[in-house]
């Protein structure tokens, strides 16, 4: 592959972290594994920030981590487009930057990256060319996938090896939590990281915990689930730093970690909830038992993927232990309070089990290959 071969990725920061979390992942690992020239254009690079803080708002052009990351506003400056141009979630690139795509000899490999889902249909749409319906371009769609004939999953080079290095290292758990500020965790207590959309479900979860019996210290990064937080503790004393403590519950507020601390706290948590995509695909790597919360779409659209993806998940597990964890997940995507309350004691009792299939899940995870190198083969034979 040449070494001079350029990619651009368009990204609108929708989801706050979700879609910029994706975009910066890819973006990096083509860098720094493909030897790449990658340009990422974002539209929010305030939000950005939270998740590197490299980044410096307003800046036209800067460099991070091998990525040039270009700032996407209006006007949208006149830009030579790359060998490579992926629009990330069908964002959309400026009109005038695909003008410049169809002058262009020869014409960029264009490419759509879609969300990711479990669902069936996703191995006969991954690849497929879409005309555009009035200019002389062809987009390809790409579709991450958990199976085989999809584009796979984000995963670095070497990273299920440093998740192993650290979960059987005391002193590299150590060195993370003095660096996060927090003490090490006691002996016995369920360490919990929490980050979702704001619904009905977290009061619930709370009470649940305290109800339990055993300590647990959860760690939530700022503004999330700020109403649920300060009604159970009834205080609205939720700035990074801050540490509440109620009925053997304990909630530490941290800011917004980047994302290899943030692997290293899913890594370092005993269960994890995640939200979106970008977090739900690191809960996964990361080995450890998980409540994922998808991303609400109009018309309820979201339903079938929850739905394809819990059938593959729960596969391997037994009917009793599948049904424990579909009724958990379905109680908080719906964030009906009264069942996720009376589901989480059914759930938990089975953690020993859950957590050796969290493992075994995480190993299976690779065997599509991973989204970066697949992505690259798929536009090296366009490009040819």
């Amino acid at each position: 592959m040449p070494s001079t071969r350029t990619w651009d990725i368009f990204c609108t920061v929708v989801d706050n972290y979700g879609d910029i979390g994706v975009c910066w992942r890819l973006a990096r690992q083509l860098a720094a594994e493909h030897g790449l020239r990658v340009r990422l254009w974002v539209d929010d690079l305030a939000r950005f920030r939270r998740i590197c803080p490299d980044i410096v708002p307003g800046l036209e052009s800067q460099h991070s981590h091998g990525v040039e990351v270009a700032w996407w506003h209006d006007p949208f400056p006149a830009a030579d487009p790359a060998d490579v141009v992926v629009e990330a979630f069908a964002c959309n690139p400026p009109a005038n930057y695909v003008a410049a795509m169809v002058a262009r000899q020869p014409k960029p490999v264009w490419i759509n990256l879609e969300f990711l889902s479990a669902e069936a249909w996703v191995r006969g749409c991954h690849g497929l060319p879409s005309p555009h319906p009035s200019l002389p371009l062809l987009k390809h769609f790409f579709f991450p996938g958990f199976v085989a004939g999809t584009g796979g999953l984000l995963a670095e080079r070497g990273l299920a090896q440093a998740r192993e290095r650290f979960q059987s290292s005391a002193t590299e758990q150590a060195r993370f939590w003095k660096d996060l500020g927090l003490p090490a965790p006691r002996t016995g207590e369920l360490q919990v990281s929490l980050f979702c959309y704001p619904h009905g479900g977290i009061t619930a979860l709370l009470r649940a915990w305290a109800a339990g019996g055993t300590r647990v210290r959860c760690l939530v990064p700022e503004g999330t689930a700020t109403a649920a937080l300060s009604a159970f503790f009834g205080t609205d004393g939720l700035a990074p730093g801050a540490i509440l403590s109620k009925a053997g519950v304990e909630i530490s507020i941290f800011p917004f970690l980047d994302q290899d601390q943030y692997d290293r706290l899913l890594w370092a948590s005993d269960f994890n909830l995640v939200r979106g995509e970008d977090s739900f695909v690191r809960g996964q790597w990361a080995a450890r038992p998980l409540l994922w919360q998808i991303y609400p779409q109009q018309e309820a659209a979201h339903w079938p993927k929850l739905r394809a993806f819990l059938g593959l998940y729960c596969a391997g597990l037994t009917p009793e232990i599948a049904a424990a964890v579909t009724r958990l997940w379905q109680a908080w995507n719906e964030g009906d309070a009264a069942e996720v309350e009376s589901a989480w004691p059914d759930f938990w009792a089975h953690r020993l089990e859950l957590q050796a299939h969290a493992r075994r899940w995480a190993g299976q995870l690779g065997g599509g290959g991973d989204l970066a190198n697949n992505l690259v083969q798929f536009c090296e034979i366009l490009l040819k």
